[in-house]
């Protein structure tokens, strides 16, 4: 059994990648073989629309025919991974621009547009997504991301065929050290002490969340 997980945040030890490696280590846990992979670490672009994973009988159909640093994840997803777990911070109200150019190289080239669309991945993997932010979730509901989370949740059932789920931390500490920044939006304080008292336990639900994927392959 083996899930990947992808780290859509730029920073390697802080929010998102710590709960990604939560989420690995609860897959682990339940006999997985894991790998975390970085997206700022890789060049690589977005859907170029080049079409060519859509000519039938063509020597990419079905497989994004653009070579760069995603293209060996890609290929390792399409013929290892058993589950994914995705993670990114909340930039401007969606995700970051390099994970949403890692889910249009991944998603869109096995898509048919056929009546009804479907996909030829060939075989069902399960997906789980981790988001991190800095509002709170009474505000992330008033925003409206619910409708983000249930898209996307939407877009990778319909290619992967498995069940995809959503674990979002809310409210994270954002700064090392607040006291550099510019701060009126939010009390550092209570920052402080949501980091030292609920982030914890959101590192103990992404370990959860990892083992329920991993237990359901």
């Amino acid at each position: 059994m083996t899930i990947i997980g992808i780290n859509g945040s730029p920073r390697k030890k802080w929010n998102t990648a710590t709960l990604l490696t939560k989420a690995l280590e609860g897959a682990a846990s339940q006999g997985a073989a894991t790998e975390l992979v970085h997206l700022y670490d890789l060049t690589f672009k977005g859907c170029i629309s080049c079409f060519a994973c859509k000519i039938i009988d063509g020597p990419h159909n079905g497989r994004c025919a653009v070579k760069d640093d995603l293209s060996p994840i890609l290929k390792k997803i399409g013929e290892e991974a058993d589950a994914i777990i995705l993670g990114s911070p909340i930039y401007f109200g969606a995700m970051t621009g390099e994970m949403r150019s890692f889910i249009e190289r991944l998603l869109f080239a096995p898509l048919v547009y056929s009546q009804l669309p479907r996909s030829v991945f060939p075989r069902k993997i399960r997906t789980g997504i981790i988001y991190t932010m800095n509002v709170t979730e009474e505000m992330s509901a008033e925003i409206g991301y619910g409708a983000m989370f249930s898209s996307t949740e939407a877009s990778f059932c319909r290619t992967f065929g498995g069940a995809a789920e959503t674990f979002c931390s809310y409210d994270t500490y954002q700064f090392p050290d607040y006291s550099k920044v510019v701060m009126e939006y939010m009390d550092p304080a209570k920052k402080a002490a949501r980091r030292k008292e609920v982030f914890p336990d959101d590192c103990r639900k992404a370990f959860d969340l990892g083992c329920r994927i991993a237990s359901k392959v």
